[in-house]
């Protein structure tokens, strides 16, 4: 046995550098292969964005995915994956150890319980194929060697066939994410692209923020966000530094500094047929009465005291309601920027997918080198998506490293 700064080298087939969704996926998949394995996290604990996902019950999957529900500069990379472990690949798992679920909303599955119980059900599955998962663990160096890669740690040197880079992204750093999986994919020879924040919430600024900060708490539970042709219809919420809810998380992936974002807040219901009717039927009513049957109250109010000056709705023409029904079906909305990674749900970009085979996530560059989950160039809508490309990348590796 080589012994290395007081520590015994240990040789593995694999080891896995990130124990989250994806590299735990990976461990078990490639453990019940007869692999021997270990998982190490320089954080204190394993799964921390899956326990304060979905509020605290984990959003794991989606009954609706395919490949359209992913940003990639390389949209068909995800296909392969996906269609070899499906939802119902991990519902079958998530049954197998009696967590009870239920559907939300858009296919969307959550815990009944606590998401305790998914982390709870992976580690069982790592220990039961004979898994070592060390967390408080962090990797300070990686090297190519013959025969696979030394990759030093804080309990020492870890000699493996294959290794694979489950680090996840940028998003939400008081979790522990840090940028060290793109530092591995650079030294390796790996192009990296151009990261940001996904499913965050948009900021305003100057005239733009005063008009709608103190309507900070007000929710539209159903509105559509459009950027070009890409749109989503669910809630929005005001919030003291701009919008947020889950119609613009999702358009927030699709936003970028200057593109022309719109709102219909009124995706339901034809708001000019709707304001003509109310006019013949309450026509002493003043226009901001009315528009808070239709909106939020305090919102009404604030669109009459800045757009659209409220009087009887008798003293409308049918044509003024029809156009104020079509801006409130086409409203715009300038944003000046993101909350940022520090809220962000997940990082856009990451380590380029034409270097990568679709099929077994291996380095095309490096053989023997994975890279898995977040830290590639493959983001999912809001919704239980990105677990599932976890879910599915971890195990595409899973079957053919080591």
């Amino acid at each position: 046995m080589v012994i290395e700064s007081g520590f015994p080298r240990m040789k593995v087939d694999v080891l896995v550098i990130g124990a989250g969704a994806a590299g735990l996926m990976c461990a078990i998949t490639a453990g019940q292969r007869g692999k021997r394995v270990r998982v190490v996290d320089h954080a204190n604990r394993a799964g921390k964005k899956i326990l304060m996902s979905g509020g605290g019950r984990c959003n794991f999957t989606n009954l609706g995915v395919t490949p359209a529900n992913f940003l990639s500069a390389n949209p068909h990379f995800a296909k392969s994956a996906l269609a070899r472990y499906t939802p119902w690949d991990f519902i079958a798992l998530v049954e197998k150890h009696g967590i009870r679920y239920h559907e939300k909303e858009l296919g969307q599955l959550f815990c009944d319980e606590s998401s305790k119980l998914i982390v709870r059900m992976l580690l069982e599955e790592c220990m039961a194929a004979g898994v070592e998962v060390r967390t408080s663990c962090a990797v300070t160096q990686v090297a190519k060697v013959d025969g696979g890669f030394l990759v030093q740690t804080a309990e020492g040197p870890v000699q493996a066939t294959s290794l694979v880079v489950a680090t996840g992204g940028l998003s939400i750093p008081s979790l522990g994410a840090t940028g060290f999986g793109y530092e591995l994919a650079r030294q390796f020879g790996h192009a990296v692209l151009p990261t940001r924040a996904g499913l965050v919430p948009l900021t305003l600024s100057g005239k733009h923020q005063e008009r709608y900060q103190d309507l900070a708490g007000v929710a539209l539970p159903v509105s559509e966000a459009r950027v070009g042709r890409q749109s989503f219809r669910a809630g929005l919420l005001f919030t003291h530094r701009g919008v947020s809810g889950p119609a613009i998380l999702q358009i927030s992936s699709y936003w970028q500094p200057g593109d022309d974002l719109r709102l219909d807040l009124s995706p339901e219901a034809d708001a000019g047929d709707w304001l003509v009717a109310q006019r013949a039927e309450r026509p002493a009513a003043e226009l901001k009465n009315v528009l808070g049957d239709l909106l939020p109250k305090r919102l009404a109010q604030r669109l009459c005291e800045r757009w659209f000056p409220s009087r009887p709705m008798r003293q409308f023409r049918e044509a003024e309601l029809v156009d104020i029904g079509r801006q409130l079906h086409d409203w715009p909305l300038v944003a000046s920027g993101t909350e940022g990674y520090r809220t962000a749900e997940v990082t856009l970009g990451g380590v380029d997918t034409h270097e990568l085979s679709s099929s077994t996530m291996e380095s095309k560059r490096v053989p023997g080198l994975y890279f898995i989950g977040e830290v590639v160039d493959v983001t999912g809508w809001l919704g239980g998506y990105n677990f599932q490309w976890a879910w599915a990348s971890g195990h595409a590796a899973g079957e053919v490293v080591g």
